[in-house]
């Protein structure tokens, strides 16, 4: 019975693992984008397209500009889930913090 109780703990902590795992945008290939909550392979097809088509990504407003679909609210949505751009995250994002009604 003990036995049990920890091979289920084990597992239920194993699959919790981190609530994000971060992946920068000139960086990461396909498979690493699409690990993001929130891209999808459209979405990693327009990162990978435009960092080959116009290099690496300056920083986040240069990724915003750059790649279709992305505007400011879905690149906070982004930062949060994990993405960064050269390790940084979008300036604004509050990790784990509420953030102030506009």
């Amino acid at each position: 019975m003990i036995k049990q109780l920890i091979q289920v703990t084990v597992l239920a902590i194993s699959m919790a693992g981190p609530a994000y795992a971060q992946v920068d945008a000139n960086r990461g290939d396909q498979a690493a984008l699409d690990g993001v909550k929130w891209i999808g392979p459209t979405i990693s097809g327009a990162i990978l397209e435009e960092r080959k088509r116009r290099g690496l990504f300056k920083d986040w407003p240069d990724f915003e500009r750059r790649v279709k679909g992305i505007d400011e609210r879905r690149a906070l949505a982004l930062s949060e889930a994990g993405l960064t751009i050269d390790g940084r995250g979008r300036p604004d994002t509050l990790r784990g913090e509420k953030r102030p009604s506009r």
